[in-house]
């Protein structure tokens, strides 16, 4: 294998001693990340060893490996180069005084199981609402909190390339941006489901349970969630869970599409994308005036991405303050008329229930379970996502110690 080195001179010097040994052929050795991005296009390596550093690991290195398609494997230290790598999405690390044997062992493929699983295709549902702060992470939780607490496996991934909120709203740590993370990997070809179970994080309580896979903390990392990496990850989730929830960004812009670079990366690609690749889009608009006038304008633009059918209206923060008397007949007349949707799921606005979650970090349906808002979002789930499914052949009703009795209490509430 070529690899190409970025690590303090005595440690590459060590490595390079006894490269030729185990089989390897060392193309360059630098001690900086500038260096390395000069001498990738001459040395042509197949991996990078590079010390986890600001000053030699950066966004920027691991943009130019992935354009070359090179594997690069952080080296650390210190907790401080580990947390740096995981920042970065890079998950497969070696200490800085390892030698080949232990480098060799992390391109070694883990061993299949045993007893297989049967093949899965879960269903994909996207969130997505236009600009306006319309609800769309609030009801993404809470669709797959319901989804979960009726015994379904569910991972929630944040695709939002502009402002991922899905961490902070359940009191997560996102300094290791999880669906970032899968993207790389399915880059690599190496996604999977023990990959997936390793870099996604757990919400757990008593009546339900679901993966969550994280979004970019800095919005300048939206490189990294390319259309093609987005739809690997989208196939990879589809065999891990029965259903992915994803939380979309705001925009459907295809102004870049005027481009004259074609391979340019696209702002928009991980929304567009996701929401082609959904089976169900859930289109989330504040029920107010200025909201669905928003939501309406760009309504048009969704329809180009996913068939009507396919798509449930939800018309968020419904309160007769507002929008004056009879909030619900006045909305439903406002769609029907300007943009020929007919029952719309409405969601009364609950301010001190959101705002408790939001506190606590934590669904709404555990903080208030007799929310307004929350029971409509259960029927939500009820009425148009499992209306018609029969479920899988056995929906696992304990995961991860969930009680099945709290779980049936907690749905009926």
């Amino acid at each position: 294998m070529r690899f190409a080195l970025a690590l303090p001179p005595e440690v590459a010097a060590r490595l390079q001693k006894t490269a030729r040994r185990h089989g390897h052929e060392i193309v360059t050795a630098v001690h900086d990340g500038f260096a390395l991005v000069g001498a990738l296009d001459d040395s042509r390596p197949e991996t990078v060893l590079a010390l986890a550093a600001p000053d030699t690991l950066s966004a920027g290195v691991l943009r130019q490996c992935d354009a070359r398609g090179i594997r690069v494997l952080a080296v650390v230290e210190s907790d401080h180069h580990r947390r740096h790598a995981r920042e970065l999405g890079l998950f497969e690390t070696v200490q800085l005084s390892a030698d080949w044997p232990e480098i060799d062992a992390q391109f070694v493929a883990p061993d299949a199981p045993a007893e297989p699983e049967a093949a899965r295709r879960g269903s994909v549902i996207g969130v997505w609402g236009p600009a306006g702060s319309p609800g769309r992470t609030s009801i993404a939780i809470g669709v797959a909190f319901e989804l979960a607490a009726a015994g379904y496996s569910v991972a929630l991934a944040d695709v939002d390339p502009h402002s991922a909120s899905i961490a902070p709203a359940l009191g997560m740590l996102d300094e290791a941006p999880g669906f970032a993370a899968a993207c790389r990997l399915a880059g690599a070809d190496s996604l999977n489901r023990r990959e997936l179970e390793r870099i996604g994080q757990r919400y757990e309580s008593a009546a339900s349970g679901f993966w969550v896979l994280t979004g970019i903390g800095q919005p300048s990392r939206w490189p990294e969630l390319s259309a093609s990496r987005v739809t690997n990850t989208i196939a990879e989730c589809r065999a891990w869970v029965d259903f992915t929830v994803l939380d979309t960004g705001f925009s459907l812009d295809n102004d870049e599409e005027i481009s004259s670079d074609l391979l340019a990366p696209r702002r928009n690609a991980a929304t567009i994308t996701a929401l082609r690749e959904a089976d169900q889009v859930i289109a989330v608009g504040a029920a107010d005036p200025v909201g669905m006038s928003r939501f309406l304008r760009a309504h048009g633009d969704l329809l180009e991405l996913s068939p009507p059918e396919r798509i449930t209206v939800v018309m968020n923060k419904l309160r007769a303050s507002a929008i004056g008397l009879n909030p619900s007949g006045q909305v439903q007349q406002t769609l029907a008329r300007f943009g020929s949707i007919d029952a719309p799921v409405l969601v009364p606005w609950d301010q001190p229930g959101l705002d408790a979650a939001l506190l606590s970090g934590r669904a709404l349906a555990e903080i208030s379970p007799k929310s307004p808002a929350r029971l409509a979002v259960q029927q939500l789930v009820r009425s148009r996502i499992l209306r018609d499914r029969g479920g899988p052949a056995a929906p696992q009703k304990a995961r991860r110690g969930r009680s099945a009795r709290a779980a049936a209490r907690l749905a009926n509430a």
